[in-house]
């Protein structure tokens, strides 16, 4: 199967579990270079949202992937290099590598990103402090959208300790979009940048 059916087929069983709706609740969806910023609790998240996206934002947009768990297996990498276009980022530090050089080189090229500024899957209701990533790239492209989103439900489609998917309703909730303010310091941006993703959680 090529990469293009294989696309088309994943996409078609995605939003069979899951529906794969997506909400632009304070932005329309556009063609210009965003960086999507979501909660994260599944390895299931970039999926969902790529799936949620329309195909002419899909194709534009790269989801970040764990190296170390995407490239497990052939079949996994093949799927995040083929069908997701996937920037893959090492989860430890190695030597003097900038973990975020990948995404960096990314919108250099005029990607679009969906990145998971926790850094890691967290298990409870509301998302773990943001890492510094999100606010070292927005400093770097200020010209770049940031689109914060909630992800409704996905870790219950395949629950903790299975491997089958539930078929369970799910949805992302596409936000206003965020700006860095001048002179902004790093905590107070990142904190508000969580607070907006966290806000779409009800609406």
């Amino acid at each position: 199967m090529g990469t293009k059916a294989m696309g088309l087929f994943l996409l078609g069983l995605i939003r069979l579990l899951t529906g794969a709706q997506a909400r632009w609740y304070g932005c329309p969806p556009k063609a210009e270079q965003r960086i999507y910023f979501a909660n994260h609790q599944s390895h299931a998240d970039l999926v969902l949202i790529w799936a949620a996206l329309p195909s002419e934002l899909r194709s534009i947009t790269r989801p970040i992937a764990a190296k170390d768990y995407w490239t497990a297996s052939p079949l996994k990498q093949w799927i995040t290099t083929g069908v997701f276009n996937a920037v893959y980022v090492e989860r430890e530090r190695k030597g003097d590598e900038d973990p975020l050089q990948p995404l960096i080189d990314a919108l250099e090229s005029g990607d679009s990103l969906i990145i998971f500024p926790e850094g890691t899957r967290g298990f409870e209701d509301e998302p773990q402090a943001f890492k510094s990533g999100l606010y070292n790239l927005t400093q770097r492209f200020p010209e770049v959208v940031l689109v914060p989103a909630w992800i409704h439900n996905v870790q219950r489609v395949i629950p903790k300790g299975e491997v089958i998917p539930v078929p369970v309703l799910c949805s992302v909730t596409f936000g206003t979009p965020v700006q860095l303010g001048e002179g902004e310091p790093r905590g107070e941006f990142l904190t508000r940048a969580r607070n907006a993703v966290v806000e779409l959680r009800d609406v």
